[in-house]
């Protein structure tokens, strides 16, 4: 069963236009897929109750100001950089009858038994991509871990979905892994320094290399 969601068309577009919108205390939104492409704004708070229950990729009854309810799903969103709210919002329009290609997420279920003695576990596949009809689209895929010990890896193949929902990935694609962590082994004094190479000068070039860090990370930032 959709989830129903009211919209409201925008009939001006643009930053200035956008920004009154957000003022009034809802998001903006685009459609496309389908049929036509429209501008419209929604209630955050009517959005965040629909994904909350039913998932991200929910099959949604888009209900806009004189025009026919539409199938729609969640595609994109804009976070806001400092506050927890979205900004703008993106629907995608769909067939029922037509299979679609979305992501699903992979949530871990339990501790594993290599977790239990020390080990680190790495979700390799936070996600998974999959095709099937609109109406079938998982909310999620758990994926129970508390059999995996130390050095093992899970992969495409051990999820476990519907027939009818079509993985998208390679079966040998691995998803999580449970591994000791690796310690480097301590050198010593005459192993650090290079020959004919004093304390002062590895400091200096320890100090040389860290300023080169910070100077990268600031240009990347």
């Amino acid at each position: 069963m959709s989830e129903v969601l009211s919209g409201k068309i925008r009939e001006k577009t643009g930053k200035v236009a956008t920004k009154e919108v957000r003022r009034n205390g809802e998001i903006p939104a685009v459609l496309y897929g389908l049929k036509d492409n429209l501008s419209f704004s929604v209630c955050p708070d009517n959005l965040k109750d629909i994904l909350t229950a039913k998932g991200q990729n929910a099959l949604i009854d888009l209900n806009l100001e004189g025009n026919k309810k539409r199938k729609v799903i969640l595609k994109e969103f804009q976070s806001h950089p400092l506050k927890e709210r979205w900004v703008h919002v993106d629907f995608l329009e769909v067939d029922v009858a037509k299979t679609v290609k979305v992501n699903v997420d992979v949530h871990l279920i339990g501790k594993s038994a290599g977790e239990k003695m020390g080990g680190l576990v790495n979700q390799v596949l936070k996600s998974i991509h999959v095709e099937c009809l609109p109406v079938d689209i998982p909310q999620s895929v758990d994926l129970d871990v508390t059999a995996v010990e130390l050095g093992q890896v899970l992969h495409v193949s051990d999820l476990s979905l519907p027939d009818k929902v079509k993985i998208l990935h390679q079966p040998n694609e691995a998803v999580v892994s449970v591994h000791l962590e690796k310690v480097k082994e301590e050198t010593t004094e005459g192993e650090e320094l290079a020959e004919g190479e004093t304390e002062s000068t590895a400091d200096a070039a320890t100090e040389e290399d860290s300023d080169k860090k910070d100077d990268s990370t600031k240009k990347e930032g």
